[in-house]
């Protein structure tokens, strides 16, 4: 099937700066930032050809964004494959692009259609309906930073990578297994990166999520009513940071399962669980196939948190952030 079209910016002007300049300002000075040096290792980190990073507003999430793109070695990138959750319609598997490329304020991304067709030749993928598509901002938020980089690393346009966009459906544990294994030796080619797109817990009686952990205790979780309203042992916030810490520890101790096991007991509302299942299924092929017995390559390792607001009332809101960063 031959790509065709431009997926216009359609969160330009609204989620984050739809004026080149201006964009171009804030992220860099999101990412000026963060530390020269993270991990004791000066950035970008060698080999770290996959980051998760969150995918709110950039007044939101963007600073926090900026430590994952920072870290994200794109040095011998000849692709990004970009992997987020659907909001905009119920999806179980994957789903790949129809259009060529994807516009930024900066510029148009190419879409890499050998790959997308690779991809789709193994019947296992569906197409993403034009209209959901346009509407998902999990892959757009990404796409500033995403081409920021790409003009950071490279000194000509020849250089810049190709893009392959896929959208992760609500799978099982041992779907998410089969499609990391079947994007295991795409993510083991020193010439992919891998951006991951994920907010963390999305707190509130407006996320349908209220769950707290009294004195702490994680094995006696309950859900806050009005009637609880402002508890403080410990405040919501930090029974909220509690929730994402056991989630982003699972994600870090490299065991798909360990993370699917921890969403069943906490339900946390992680909405880019499937993504970062399916890429920790992944690099478990490469970690259990590979010849060195390295720890710090293979899994994820986190270097910034925020949250939208530390709720201390029921009535209170707030999404939670996360960067972490994989070396291949």
């Amino acid at each position: 099937m031959k790509l065709s079209g431009i997926r216009e910016a359609g969160k330009a002007d609204s989620w984050y700066e739809g004026d080149p300049e201006v964009l171009s300002e804030q992220l860099d000075d999101f990412l000026g930032d963060v530390p020269a040096t993270v991990n004791e290792a000066n950035v970008p980190i060698p080999g770290a050809k996959v980051i998760i990073a969150p995918h709110a507003g950039y007044s939101y999430s963007g600073p926090c964004a900026a430590w994952a793109y920072r870290c994200l070695d794109l040095s011998r990138a000849k692709r990004v494959f970009l992997l987020g959750p659907s909001h905009t319609y119920y999806l179980r598997g994957c789903a790949l692009t129809k259009f060529a490329q994807y516009a930024t304020p900066f510029g148009d991304l190419t879409v890499d259609e050998p790959i997308v067709q690779q991809l789709r030749d193994t019947g296992k993928f569906q197409d993403m309906p034009t209209h959901n598509d346009v509407e998902e901002h999990s892959l757009e938020m990404h796409l500033p930073y995403i081409y920021k980089r790409i003009t950071q690393t490279f000194s000509s346009a020849d250089e810049y990578p190709t893009l392959v966009p896929i959208l992760v459906g609500d799978n099982k544990g041992p779907e998410e297994k089969q499609f990391g294994a079947l994007l295991a030796p795409y993510l083991q080619d020193p010439d992919n990166v891998f951006v991951v797109s994920s907010d963390f817990c999305h707190w509130g009686d407006r996320f349908s999520y209220t769950v707290y952990a009294p004195g702490r205790d994680a094995s006696n979780l309950t859900s806050l009513t009005y009637k609880t309203r402002r508890p403080t042992d410990p405040p919501i916030h930090e029974s909220i940071k509690l929730l994402d810490q056991m989630a982003m520890d699972a994600i870090a101790g490299g065991h798909h399962d360990d993370f699917v096991n921890n969403l069943k007991k906490t339900k946390n509302t992680v909405c880019g669980r499937h993504p970062i299942g399916v890429t920790m299924a992944a690099l478990e092929v490469l970690a259990r196939d590979a010849p060195d017995t390295d720890t710090d390559k293979y899994k994820f390792k986190f270097v910034q948190y925020q949250r939208s607001s530390l709720v201390e009332v029921y009535s209170d809101s707030s999404v939670s952030y996360a960067s972490a960063y994989a070396v291949v």
